[in-house]
This record gives C-alpha cells, sequence and structure tokens, in this order.
C-alpha cells in the first residue's frame, strides 16, 4: 500500500479487516515496525476521534507522531498550480509538501469540503496536491469527498459484530439520512457506501428524503429508497447520518425531524445494531433512547478507529521495507 485516500488502495479488503482485528487482540503485536520513523498529522480542519486514535495506532507500532493544526499553527496555503499569490494565502503546497516529504515517513491529511463549489471539492485538490508534491506516502484522515479511516473501521465493526452470528452471512444494512442543523459533506456517506458495495457481503439500502442522492460513482450497487420504513424493515445494520444536497450542491432542502431514528422505528428491524460516525446531535440525528439503548454500537465503532488506523499504517511501512 503506497497511498491511502479510497478503498481503491485496498487490495484484500478481508485481510485488511483480519488485520485490524488482530491488532485489536494484540495492540503491540509489531511494536518495533515504526521504529525511527515519523508520521505526520495535519489538520486543516478540526478533528478529535481521528486524531487520537491515528496518534495512538502510530505509537502502538513504534512510530513518533507528530500533529500540526495547519489553519491555526501554519501559513495559509495555496493549492492551485499557477496561482498569482496575491492575496490571502502565504505559502504554496508545491513548497510546503517537499519539506513535510524530508520531515516524516508518512504524511496523513485532514481537510474538509466548502460544500460552495462541487467541482472544486470533487477534483480532491488539496489532497493529490499533497500526494503529488510530497514524496511519501499520504493517508486521508478525511477529504473533500471521503473518509476511508472511517469506512475501514465501520466494516471492521461490521464483521467483528457479526463473528459470533455466523448464520448471518448477507446482512442488511441501511444507511439512513437524518436532520442536522446546518449543511454537512457527503464525505461518510460517500466512503460509507463505496466501502459496503467493495465489501459485497451485504444487501445494502440507502434511504433518505427527495434531492439527497449521493454522487452515483460511490452508491452503483445500492438500492436506493425515499420510503425509510421500507428501507428499514428487516435491517440488520442501521447506519445514520446527515449529508447535505449533491445536485444543487451544499443545501438543505428537508430537515424533517420524523427522519430521526426511535425505537419505534427499529421495531420494524432484526434488532438491528446502530452506527453513527460521531459526533453526534442528540436527538436531532438520533434519539437519546436509541443512543444510549444495547442496539447502539456507536462507541464500539468509535474505539475501532485506532486498529483501522493502525492496521492501515502497518500495510504503508510493510510495504515501504
Amino acid at each position: 500500500m503506497k497511498n491511502f485516500i479510497s478503498v481503491h488502495d485496498v487490495t484484500d479488503l478481508d485481510a485488511l479487516i483480519k488485520k485490524a482485528l488482530v491488532y485489536k487482540a494484540n495492540p503491540f503485536a509489531d511494536k518495533s515496525l515504526g521504529t525511527n520513523k515519523r508520521i505526520g498529522l495535519l489538520f486543516l480542519n478540526p478533528s478529535m476521534r481521528t486524531r487520537l486514535s491515528t496518534q495512538i495506532a502510530a505509537q502502538n507500532l513504534g512510530l513518533e507522531p507528530i500533529v500540526f493544526n495547519v489553519d491555526k499553527d501554519g501559513w495559509a496555503l495555496e493549492f492551485e498550480d499557477e496561482a498569482i499569490m496575491s492575496g490571502n494565502t502565504v505559502e504554496h503546497v508545491k513548497d510546503a509538501a517537499p519539506i513535510m516529504g524530508k520531515y516524516f515517513d508518512i504524511l496523513c491529511i485532514r481537510t474538509f469540503p466548502s460544500l460552495k463549489n462541487k467541482e472544486d471539492d470533487y477534483s480532491e485538490l488539496y489532497i493529490k496536491q499533497f500526494i503529488k508534491y510530497a514524496g511519501i506516502p499520504v493517508v486521508s484522515l478525511e477529504s473533500a469527498t471521503l473518509h476511508p479511516l472511517q469506512s475501514l473501521t465501520d466494516i471492521i465493526t461490521i464483521q467483528e459484530t457479526l463473528n459470533p452470528k455466523p448464520q448471518t452471512l448477507n446482512p442488511k444494512i441501511v444507511l439512513t439520512w437524518a436532520p442536522h442543523v446546518k449543511p454537512l459533506p457527503q464525505c461518510v456517506a460517500n466512503s460509507f457506501a463505496q466501502w459496503v458495495n467493495a465489501w459485497g457481503k451485504a444487501d445494502f439500502v440507502i434511504t433518505h428524503p427527495e434531492d439527497y442522492e449521493l454522487d452515483e460513482k460511490f452508491t452503483k450497487g445500492a438500492t436506493k429508497t425515499h420510503n425509510q420504513d421500507e428501507a428499514l424493515k428487516d435491517a440488520d445494520f442501521v447506519y445514520v447520518k446527515n449529508w447535505s444536497t449533491y445536485n444543487d450542491y451544499g443545501k438543505i432542502y428537508c430537515n424533517d425531524p420524523e427522519w430521526m431514528l426511535t425505537n419505534e422505528k427499529l421495531k420494524i428491524t432484526n434488532n438491528a445494531k446502530v452506527m453513527h460516525c460521531l459526533p453526534v446531535r442528540r436527538n436531532v440525528e438520533l434519539s437519546d433512547e436509541v443512543l444510549d439503548s444495547t442496539n447502539s454500537i456507536v462507541t464500539q465503532q468509535a474505539g475501532n478507529r485506532v486498529w483501522a488506523a493502525q492496521a492501515v499504517l502497518s500495510e504503508i511501512l510493510k510495504s515501504g521495507k
């Protein structure tokens, strides 16, 4: 594995899931793999679970992690080639990224979309420019369109939950839109759809109000419906997430509170396990009664972020030997 930007960087998903669960059972199995190597974690946007879990994963492998908040501590970066830098940007990524390549052995980047220009966001310019100029492996800690470490975690959590129940060979997994107080990126939803489809072991359904269709290149293969009850019927896993509109980009058209998941809605599922990437707006996206119930596996899911990151970093380190 040279870079980790999407599921397309993974050659054997089942093996990567297995490796993550092996690390969960024995976190320090490869504690010397990253000895005398550094990993840079660059944040252009806020983070909690991604930041902490990746640091812990790196330390479990013997790597020295260094965190840098580009948006607060560094110069404003320019990403467009041939830009005339007479505005607010101070340093070009063409100059900054190669220096990062000298300081670190692996570079991790987190950035969000603007939700203003779909073409710009979906070009993934920021992370592509770091890959182009850094000269070292690059790991996405979330980009404008995808969140691969989160999605790997999600598949690990589903597989781990299924392990005691081998009879569930083709679980029904539902990705349901939820209300929110502001427009959010499509990254998590795009990424989850991409990874579940690549995993290929589920009956996968996406449900949302009209006008909240996602990019077909991520969702192709999933069943789509605007009827949430129809989608939830007999579901084994329900992944709750808000996203803004894709076609008329970055908007909120509907904020119907009826789309919030409740215990009453869970009655038509197969006693489904409920997932969310966190942070979650309680009693807006998900009700207290669901989040605090035995159906919720959001804490288990968040805990698995460490093992997903550790499996990916291990693959990159071993590839570089």
